[in-house]
């Protein structure tokens, strides 16, 4: 497995934040942002950076320590912000080829940026907060979808509830009339962390490199 890395990175205007990143061990096809669940940085935020560095990704997660809803939408583009500035700046990477990822809370994290930012791609793996705001401090995925400006792919389990698998379908909706490219696929039955559902947690794996694969080139 690649091996990760943590530093502590500070932009000339001051702004700075902690970040663990992991290098492909050959050429660099881009830059991907991963936005991490609740807890920090865990492992398996770790294995996720590692993975997609394995694929060729330089993949870098800033360090949110207190996503639980306390960082307003405000918080999250400001270290994505930095965090992309370390991508772009510090390590070259070209702007059309930088992405992001988002899995648990992260994953709605990832949409709140993909609607207010223009990246090359952005994927939500999981999260919450799709018809009701997850926390005061964030929107209803819902209100936002409709404005996507990065080409964005959702994939969410609905734990074989009626209510989940609305909320999904409701979502869907919202997205499609974004003006970028979407798609958001249901995994009938899986969780929303795919943790019980490992062939369902598979196939969001291809389907979130063929994405990227697709978006960033």
């Amino acid at each position: 497995m690649t091996q990760t890395h943590t530093h502590d990175y500070e932009r000339a205007d001051g702004r700075g934040i902690t970040m663990t990143y992991a290098e492909p061990d050959g050429a660099v096809r881009g830059g991907l942002v991963v936005l991490h669940e609740v807890g920090g940085v865990t492992e398996a935020a770790r294995f996720l950076v590692a993975s997609l560095a394995g694929e060729g990704w330089l993949a870098v997660t800033p360090h949110l320590q207190d996503l639980d809803g306390r960082h307003s939408g405000q918080d999250l583009l400001s270290a994505t912000d930095t965090t992309l500035a370390w991508l772009v700046d510090d390590r070259g990477i070209r702007g059309d080829l930088l992405g992001v990822v988002g899995f648990d809370l992260g994953g709605t994290a990832s949409l709140v940026v993909a609607a207010n930012r223009e990246l090359g791609a952005a994927v939500s793996v999981g999260g919450r907060g799709l018809t009701t705001p997850a926390s005061p401090e964030l929107p209803a995925l819902t209100d936002i979808a409709g404005g996507l400006r990065s080409p964005w792919l959702g994939l969410y389990g609905d734990d074989g509830d009626q209510t989940g698998e609305a909320e999904v379908e409701c979502l869907r909706e919202a997205a499609s009339a974004a003006k970028v490219a979407t798609n958001v696929v249901r995994y009938a039955g899986a969780s929303h962390r795919f943790d019980t559902a490992p062939d369902a947690a598979a196939e969001a794996w291809e389907r979130t490199l063929a994405w990227f694969d697709a978006h960033l080139r």
